[in-house]
């Protein structure tokens, strides 16, 4: 077959196939006006609950200054090259010693994104011998360095030390035989349920097994710990962490990633990780630009505060009026529901549209058929005002959908088009 047939026949794919009705307003959406917990979407305002801003670094006036002030002084162009060969400079050498430092790592290395340094790195570090044991809810990027990876790859169920257990075992059987060795990754938070992975739980089991410990702490570095240094901080565990991971993208309200860990492995890593090899090297306003948002967010822990009553005044207010938030025990708060996808499309047109609250809609096949997950990411710039609209227009959201609204719009709507 053709291959543009074959996409044709597709259907678009899972997601593709509701492109008629989603794009544009569902999928790829158009935020519009100055990042923050009100924006624009389709011509009006919004409460938005859908950006990763958690510390509120995004639009700080000392941030944009300093983010200006690099572009101009240096231009989106240097350094030119990827780092090995002519774009090092002693910026991106002293971010990486300072993200060291701050997640108590020997060195760290730079990455220019997260997605792609995450599934690089664990092609990186493991061979077609070693044996690759991760959390079944692992995000997509640890899915698809996984894939990438020839050697024997087991996920455990999530969070589940007995699970964890059977498939160490099975493991071990391997590189026995092998020569291999054993890599297990989790997840410092895990981004659809909130629920931090179970790292004390994980290391404990070193005792009976040997393997070393990869975790992605994107939605904990800046946003867990004492001083935000992240789940293995506060979980008490930090040391046991071999390979700790974090992006830019969320606390630091950037771009880039980075990895920390033993200063042979860093520099391991730094001779052989092929997207950053290949790669050319992260823009200089970019490094100077993230060594500003990691020293704000050491200096001033009053955001991170912020951000925790802003957590804890949402989520209690949910759990008050009966809704199911999970596990949730990170600043990611779920609201699970139950419905179609049509339902869901009515529903989340009608929060955006009734009553101004903008947040990400989970589906099928992200989720189980008959369940849709309203996400909410609460940040340090939210206002109480923000979160009491929204829990009012949430009460209104829930009884339609409960009391068949929704399913009689959808019907209506969707068989009409079909």
């Amino acid at each position: 077959m053709d291959l543009f047939d074959r996409l044709k026949a597709s259907d678009m794919g899972s997601l593709g196939r509701y492109s008629r009705e989603a794009d544009g307003y569902y999928m790829f959406p158009k935020l519009e006006g100055e990042l923050g917990p009100r924006m624009t979407f389709n011509g009006r305002e919004i409460i938005n609950w859908s950006i990763n801003n958690y510390l509120g670094l995004a639009n700080h006036p000392e941030v944009r200054q300093v983010d200006a002030d690099a572009a101009a002084e240096w231009g989106l162009a240097y350094p030119m090259g990827a780092r090995m060969m002519s774009g090092n400079t002693v910026k991106h050498e002293q971010l990486e010693r300072e993200l060291a430092e701050f997640v108590h790592k020997e060195k760290a290395i730079l990455l220019n994104y997260g997605y792609q340094g995450v599934s690089s790195a664990i092609d990186c570090l493991c061979t077609r011998h070693d044996v690759i044991v991760y959390d079944s809810e692992s995000h997509a990027c640890i899915i698809d360095g996984v894939r990438l990876n020839l050697g024997k790859r087991f996920a455990f169920d999530h969070n589940n030390m007995d699970s964890l257990r059977t498939n160490l075992q099975r493991a071990t059987k391997i590189i026995d035989e092998t020569g291999g060795s054993i890599l297990v990754i989790s997840e410092g938070v895990f981004g659809m349920r909130g629920d931090q992975g179970l790292l004390k739980e994980i290391v404990t089991l070193k005792k009976e097994f040997q393997f070393r410990l990869f975790v992605d702490d994107a939605h904990g570095f800046g946003a867990l710990g004492p001083n935000g240094e992240g789940a293995g901080v506060e979980q008490g565990v930090q040391d046991e962490i071999d390979i700790y991971f974090s992006t830019f993208a969320k606390s630091m309200a950037s771009i880039g990633a980075f990895i920390a860990s033993d200063a042979f492995v860093v520099d391991y890593i730094r001779f052989n990780i092929r997207s950053q090899i290949f790669a050319k090297s992260m823009p200089m306003p970019i490094v100077i630009g993230n060594l500003k948002r990691l020293d704000m967010i050491r200096k001033n822990p009053e955001y991170k505060n912020k951000l925790w009553d802003n957590v804890r005044y949402l989520q209690n207010g949910l759990k008050e009026r009966g809704f199911d938030i999970g596990s949730t025990n990170s600043c990611v708060t779920p609201v699970y529901l139950k419905g179609s996808i049509e339902e869901a499309m009515v529903l989340v047109n009608d929060l955006r549209e009734t009553y101004g609250i903008f947040c990400s809609m989970v589906v099928y096949p992200v989720i189980p058929k008959g369940m849709i997950i309203l996400r909410l990411i609460p940040t340090a710039v939210h206002e109480v005002r923000d979160i009491d609209e929204t829990l009012n227009a949430f009460m209104s959201i829930k009884d339609r959908l409960y009391n068949g609204e929704y399913k009689k719009i959808a019907e209506e709507r969707y068989t009409a088009k079909a």
